[in-house]
């Protein structure tokens, strides 16, 4: 080590020359021109420590046994990373909270008539998956925080479940209520299907993973190839997370030993109706049973059979009991203080926990970040210890519904809203292409870093290679705009409760595209898969590590935060143009939709013997004022303009004071997009530029306020989110115009 150390300590001067930075005019976001050079170089030396066994080694010891949350191996992989992160030069120890985490004692589900049949309900052995035989400590296909219950009716298919497939059953005069109902996985997160189906009065529901989307239609199946294999079941939680993740019993404070719990009857997150995932090979008899309408051409999946509706007449019992008890989520806490700026954190986290084994699905993103972690402890060691304090998390109990990050930060809330600079997130990793999505003030970050990070398969940058991708895509933006768009985010990971609880700047990263297959939360997510099939040779292991290394690395050291407000400004304009747009599109399809009831000119069914049954008229959509809103993204656009032109010639000449200063409003800059009281109903969520919808779960709705209120039709909630999203893009005006104000020569 002491060898290592001194060996680190002298190369910095000598990798400039050698790789070309030595030029003191290279722009780097946040850097003057001196300090740029040293980044640049710290980088370099950062590459150089990466080594790609570590991540196949820890990988394979971390998904030895099955790791759900309350399992020995998740402790197990707790304590191995606390040792690894204090031996790195990290002051590390676990954080536990104690959650809701229901575990199956029953599962029967059967198709009664009129052909009996009984559900398997389990994933097979195979000998080509050494994990497969593993069953000690591993639980069994479910789905958490399903109801306790004993269903039983007739069966209703509802295509993948989303609102607009009961719109189509609405007008082929079906009816869930007091039926069972199944369902695809696909078009939203697998939550919205059973709360929707309990909203129709369904009193159970079956999901299962249709081989036209996950399957055989798709390509080769496991193990010959790494698409989902006829008994693989997708497991997974089933909890109203649009309404607030986290563990059920404590909404808005830590799940501490003597926290103050909801009775399971009053917890609004848990789901009213029994809910099953199956295989496509247990669905395959169910759905040959149902008779009634052919379904529609794109409700059809790949089983041999014709895919009808129902109801019946297919009649089946589904019976479900769980263990409410709670178990304890290890979450592992490593910081490594800052020498300039300690109070100034950069958080970079990854979970732990799986439904099984989990080897993509986490340990592929949290390998990559405990090596980027190592590397950046070694620098700290040989002396470049990082101006503000990094600390790196390994969340448990992520797969129920974000439980370890949320509890963490709610019972950290205070002190994250006055420390924490930003979030940086991962989860799963594979081949192919560099994926980003997170606060737009980061936009302009994540495409520099992406320009300095080599593709390990094609030799170019991993910011030209998505380049690229979009190019064959059919995106003609990307020759015509300096910057990459990054994805806004809803939710699915840890970031959430950091971003839209916190309102803490975030990005969520990860590489993939090239690694398609079925082992998604299936006992099938194993090391043997992964590396066959996932990422072989560990190279986009390293990759991630580069990318949120440096991403790590430029927030903690860049004299001033790394942001450029431009890039807000003109995709905030964008969302502002499309909540516009949608009224009008809703105006017009009103009106359509209106002249076909009065005409009675719907056309006719799947099966052409049955007439549609004709809607309802809906209400006209009224003249919507957006001029507020309007007026204050372009305030914030010309703000950002002159923050963002101020900044480029005045950074070199700032003193520390200004930089502390400047820095202090940047950092509470995403807050001020937030609000105390939340979205409407949904208090937890209080970002209103960015949130997971209310009916699509992980997909995100931005302006979610203004947007849900057009899509509910609720016409007067409109005008109120109206003036308070006006209101909220003026503060933001307000701060960045603040924030130019420190730039001032003194």
């Amino acid at each position: 080590m002491q060898k290592l150390i001194l060996q680190l300590r002298l190369p910095l001067v000598l990798i400039l020359i050698a790789s070309g930075f030595g030029g003191h005019n290279d722009p780097m976001l946040g850097f003057s021109s001196k300090q740029a050079v040293q980044q640049r170089a710290l980088e370099t030396n950062f590459d150089a420590l990466l080594n790609k066994d570590n991540l196949r080694t820890w990988m394979e010891q971390m998904t030895a046994a099955p790791q759900h949350v309350g399992s020995p191996q998740a402790r197990a992989n707790a304590e191995f990373m606390v040792q690894l992160f204090q031996s790195w030069g990290y002051e590390a120890q676990t954080e536990v909270y104690q959650v809701l985490f229901p575990t199956p004692i029953t599962r029967e589900l059967e198709l009664l008539s009129p052909t009996p049949y009984k559900a398997k309900l389990q994933e097979p052995d195979i000998p080509e998956d050494a994990s497969s035989s593993i069953r000690d400590n591993r639980l069994p296909p479910y789905n958490a925080y399903s109801a306790d219950g004993e269903v039983t009716g007739e069966l209703v298919y509802v295509n993948q479940g989303i609102p607009g497939d009961y719109e189509d059953l609405a007008r082929m005069g079906i009816i869930v209520e007091g039926k069972i109902v199944i369902a695809r996985y696909g078009g939203s997160w697998r939550g919205i299907k059973p709360k929707l189906a309990a909203e129709h009065g369904a009193i159970g529901c079956i999901l299962y993973s249709d081989p036209k989307d996950d399957g055989f239609f798709q390509g080769q199946t496991y193990p010959e190839g790494s698409f989902r294999m006829d008994q693989g079941v997708q497991l997974g939680s089933v909890a109203d997370m649009p309404l607030f993740p986290g563990d059920p019993l404590t909404p808005f404070i830590g799940a501490t030993d003597d926290a103050e719990r909801l009775e399971l009857e009053d917890a609004p997150t848990l789901m009213r109706i029994p809910v099953l995932p199956i295989s496509w090979s247990d669905a395959q008899p169910f759905l040959a049973a149902l008779e009634g309408p052919v379904a529609p051409a794109r409700w059809r999946g790949g089983l041999p059979l014709t895919y009808r509706v129902g109801p019946g007449p297919a009649r089946v019992r589904l019976k479900l009991a769980f263990d409410w008890s709670l178990a304890p989520a290890y979450n592992v806490i490593a910081k490594l203080e800052g020498l300039e700026y300690p109070d100034e954190w950069v958080i970079r986290g990854n979970h732990r926990d799986a439904w099984v084994f989990g080897a993509q699905d986490p340990i592929s993103g949290m390998v990559a970040l405990m090596e980027e972690a190592r590397a950046i402890g070694e620098l700290a060691q040989a002396g470049h210890r990082p101006k503000r304090t990094i600390v790196y998390a390994g969340w448990d109990a992520e797969e129920p519904g974000l439980l370890g990050s949320t509890e963490w930060a709610e019972d950290h809330a205070d002190e994250l809203r006055e420390k924490a600079v930003i979030y940086i997130n991962s989860d799963s990793n594979g081949r192919g292409f560099l994926g980003a999505g997170g606060s737009h003030t980061l936009e302009r970050l994540v495409n520099e870093v992406a320009a300095s990070v080599e593709d390990p398969q094609t030799g170019v940058t991993v910011g030209e290679r998505m380049r690229a991708r979009r190019r064959v895509q059919g995106n003609s933006e990307v020759d015509k705009r300096m910057d990459l768009r990054i994805s806004p985010l809803g939710s699915g990971s840890d970031y959430t409760p950091f971003l839209q609880h916190l309102g803490i700047a975030t990005l969520n990263i990860g590489f993939g595209g090239e690694n398609r297959g079925g082992s998604y939360h299936s006992a099938f997510d194993s090391f043997d898969y992964y590396v066959r099939f996932g990422d072989p040779g560990f190279e986009y292991g390293v990759a991630l590590a580069q990318v949120a290394g440096r991403l790590t690395l430029r927030m903690a050291n860049a004299e001033v935060m790394p942001i450029r407000l431009q890039n807000f400004a003109e995709n905030v304009q964008g969302y502002v143009e499309e909540v516009i747009g949608l009224a009008a599109d809703m105006r017009q399809e009103t009106v359509r939709h209106n002249r076909m009831v009065e005409t009675n000119s719907f056309a006719l069914a799947a099966d052409p013997t049955k007439l549609y049954v004709a809607p309802e008229m809906k209400d006209p959509v009224p003249y919507l004022n957006f001029a507020p809103i309007r007026n204050s993204i372009a305030r914030v656009a010309e703000s950002a303009r002159v923050f963002d032109e101020t900044i480029a010639t005045q950074l070199e000449a700032l003193s520390d004071a200004q930089r502390r200063n400047l820095n202090q409003q940047l950092i509470q800059l995403e807050r001020t997009m937030t609000r105390e009281e939340g979205l409407p109903g949904r208090p937890w969520f209080r970002h209103h530029i960015y949130a997971p919808g209310y009916y699509t779960g992980y997909g995100v709705k931005t302006l979610p306020g203004v947007r849900e209120a057009i899509e509910q039709r609720e016409w007067e909630e409109v005008e109120i989110q109206v003036k308070l999203l006006a209101e909220i893009l003026n503060e933001v005006a307000m701060a960045i115009d603040q924030a130019a104000d420190f730039m001032k020569p003194e």
